[in-house]
């Protein structure tokens, strides 16, 4: 099956919604993500702050590939499982962001966070790599 009827899958189950790609969207989660992910590197932040920065940068990195195709996910963590799918994102990469998004919301919801610098250093080399990654998507005006 190819990834285009894998998004188109989750779409007709409910997991996506169709809607057509916004140059202006796009270019907004790719220029928060540009500012967030420096922030996420200095280590005068605390982890919690350098995990939630980058963690938020990869989301807004995964949400711009989501878009470029022309979908919208129905709940916060389908962006990085459809990574495979977008950006043909390795399954080891985007496991680790799905794994990070469980951590956001054990922090979130229940105030547990444990610091782990080497996950947020992973994280952190994964989210550049997710970088990299949508930067090489052609421009929406010329793929709709």
């Amino acid at each position: 099956m190819t990834s285009t009827e894998q998004l188109q899958n989750l779409a007709a189950i409910r997991k996506l919604k169709t809607e057509p790609p916004d140059v202006r969207e796009f270019n907004g989660l790719l220029l928060a993500a540009k500012r967030m992910l420096p922030d996420a590197e200095l280590e005068q932040l605390s982890p919690h702050s350098r995990f939630q920065l980058a963690y938020d940068a990869a989301h807004s990195l995964a949400l711009a590939a989501l878009r470029w195709h022309g979908y919208r996910a129905s709940d916060r963590y389908i962006v990085f499982q459809t990574l495979p799918h977008t950006l043909n994102f390795p399954q080891g990469k985007w496991r680790l962001l799905d794994n990070c998004h469980q951590k956001r919301n054990v922090a979130l919801y229940e105030g547990a966070f444990q610091e782990d610098e080497r996950l947020i250093s992973e994280l952190i080399g994964v989210t550049k790599d997710l970088l990299v990654e949508v930067e090489k998507l052609p421009p929406i005006s010329s793929t709709f």
